[in-house]
């Protein structure tokens, strides 16, 4: 039996969610000839759609960390780019209320931490006037964040196909990658439906699928694979319209380890309110319903802030996956941007971890992946 072609190209992203469009566009705008491979029939349709669609300020990381840097970098050029390109978006602020003791007494440090990270624009509020903001609201006091906004997420990443397809970039869907190898010529892509393409980059931006597909790298050493942990996210919206104007947040509680932001309220460009993430660890990247009961429990989160909240508001909504490399009781793990560096494979690329806020992040990702290229 014949052995089947292999296809020269210059640079090749696996995975077309909102930071591999991102990566690619980047490399296309750069002059490079650059294919996108996505297993599924449409872009966007993991980690990149299934999110609270949160434009961060960028307050809550540890000082010099990826997530630190990229998300404030990534926050000011995402606003520019949706200003630019008419990707629907609104800077609706959020507020980050303290409920008990021990939140309030953390609130400047949520300033100082922000302010470490280039973020000055917070301001620590009373609870008269987190009320005048909000009036359904109950707290003790909160921190007002401007910086904070909402995004279409999917309008952003058709914005990003159509920026890489204008430059020459192509993506392709339907297609599942089987195994990478490193060779002396260039590194070697083999699709599932027969398919050999042989590249001099190749950007491995899987998320959920990251660490499995590097595993499948032959020549790249295991010790540099890390750990997939996930950790499922579950939302329930609310009925009707919703009551509050900005985002809310609840403040973390200083003892507690987060592997999220809380359970709290977001809003669609439509008006429409819905509640979560909370955090279930799961086995299975695909393990995405929504079971009802968990609702009990979100009633019981939400109506610390918002005593109103009646009863049977609550609708099971949809569930998103977190694609961690730390697991459970562990510090959260920064992103990971892999590059020769650290393996010593020339032009091949792994982004691990990309997380929240992996979507405010995306060019600035972008940027970062372009350079190490």
């Amino acid at each position: 039996m014949a052995q089947t072609e292999v296809e020269q190209l210059d640079a090749l992203v696996i995975g077309a969610g909102v930071v591999g469009l991102a990566v690619a566009r980047q490399l296309a705008l750069s002059g490079r000839d650059v294919m996108v491979l996505e297993r599924e029939a449409a872009i966007g349709t993991g980690t990149s759609s299934r999110n609270s669609e949160v434009i961060h300020a960028g307050i809550y990381y540890p000082a010099g960390t990826l997530k630190a840097q990229l998300c404030v970098q990534g926050r000011r050029a995402l606003y520019a780019y949706c200003a630019e390109r008419g990707v629907a978006h609104q800077r609706c602020g959020k507020l980050i209320v303290a409920n008990t003791e021990s939140q309030l007494a953390a609130l400047p440090a949520i300033l100082e931490k922000a302010h470490a990270n280039g973020v000055s624009d917070l301001c620590l509020i009373t609870r008269e006037q987190a009320c005048e903001l909000e009036p359904q609201l109950e707290c003790l006091a909160a921190v007002l964040s401007p910086s904070t906004g909402i995004v279409d997420s999917h309008g952003l990443m058709l914005a990003l196909q159509g920026d890489l397809e204008h430059a020459g970039g192509l993506v392709v869907c339907h297609c599942s990658v089987e195994q990478v190898a490193i060779g002396g010529d260039g590194i070697e892509v083999a699709t599932t439906d027969g398919m050999r393409l042989r590249a001099r980059t190749v950007v491995n931006a899987a998320g959920l699928g990251a660490c499995d597909l590097a595993r499948r790298t032959r020549g790249l050493d295991a010790r540099h694979v890390p750990r997939a942990w996930f950790a499922k996210g579950n939302y329930f919206t609310l009925a009707g319209r919703s009551p509050f104007s900005h985002l809310i947040y609840p403040a973390p509680e200083p003892d507690a380890h987060l592997a999220g932001l809380g359970v709290h309220l977001t809003i669609d460009l439509g008006g429409q309110a819905k509640f979560g993430p909370d955090v279930q660890w799961v086995e299975k990247a695909d393990d995405l319903l929504v079971d009802p009961a968990r609702g009990e429990a979100f009633y019981a989160e939400v109506r610390r802030y918002w005593p109103g909240l009646p009863d049977d508001a609550l609708q099971p909504g949809y569930a998103g996956m977190r694609p961690k490399i730390s697991g459970p009781g562990e510090a959260a793990a920064d992103f990971l941007i892999q590059g020769p560096a650290v393996h010593g494979i020339p032009g091949l690329i792994n982004l691990f971890g990309i997380e929240s806020p992996g979507l405010t992040s995306c060019l600035a990702i972008a940027q970062r992946v372009a350079a190490v290229v």
